[in-house]
């Protein structure tokens, strides 16, 4: 919990340095999650695999024209998970739950129409699926380090790495636990509403 709120922190103080002139961009945002647990204490007959799952949910962008500075957030439906087997025996773990990746974006322009941005920041998931025998964490927070496309001012297509601070979950019972390191590949669309802090402003003071 110290973490979760540490982490929260970061991001709101973030948002906070931002100036007035900054904009913000609603859009939706999607795509597939390719995970892959990372186990501790297990035999050497213990094989995974990779899971695939999806994400889908809202997002919004915090940019500050000229720098190219920004921030992004989104509320997702996030489906991550890992496949295992142990001799003939195949089992696979699942995660449906709330997704909430807040990333510091730098873009860098080519031209009015394309850019590449790079994004690193918190991600913090909240898992609602139930599993007998293993000890799944319900909250937990990890590092997203990511990179991609800016395309004709409402396209997003990247790929993001998320990486968890903790253990994902306990195998009852065992010594034995795991982390899902997941691959994340995104495509995002952009509306056109966009709000300036400056004109905000200036009408709340008059």
């Amino acid at each position: 919990m110290k973490k979760i709120f540490g982490a929260l922190m970061i991001a709101v103080c973030i948002g906070m340095a931002m100036p007035a002139q900054a904009q913000i961009h609603f859009g939706v945002k999607g795509g597939l999650n390719l995970s892959k647990a990372s186990f501790s204490n297990v035999g050497d007959n213990f094989k995974k695999d990779n899971f695939t799952g999806f994400f889908i949910g809202p997002m919004a962008e915090f940019n500050i024209p000229i720098v190219g500075l920004g921030v992004d957030a989104a509320l997702l439906f996030a489906q991550r998970g890992i496949k295992v087997s142990e001799g003939n025996e195949d089992l696979t773990i699942k995660q449906n739950g709330i997704d909430i990746p807040v990333n510091l974006k730098y873009t860098i322009g080519l031209g009015s129409m394309a850019g590449i941005y790079l994004a690193a920041g918190p991600d913090f998931y909240f898992d609602f699926e139930k599993k007998s025998g293993i000890d799944k964490k319900k909250a937990q927070v990890g590092i997203n380090v990511g990179a991609g496309l800016k395309l004709l001012n409402h396209l997003q297509v990247g790929a993001n790495y998320n990486i968890p601070l903790g253990d994902t979950a306990d195998i009852e019972g065992t010594d034995a636990s795991y982390k899902t390191k997941t691959w994340q590949v995104s495509v995002a669309y952009i509306f056109l509403i966009v709000c300036h802090f400056t004109s905000y402003i200036k009408k709340s003071f008059r």
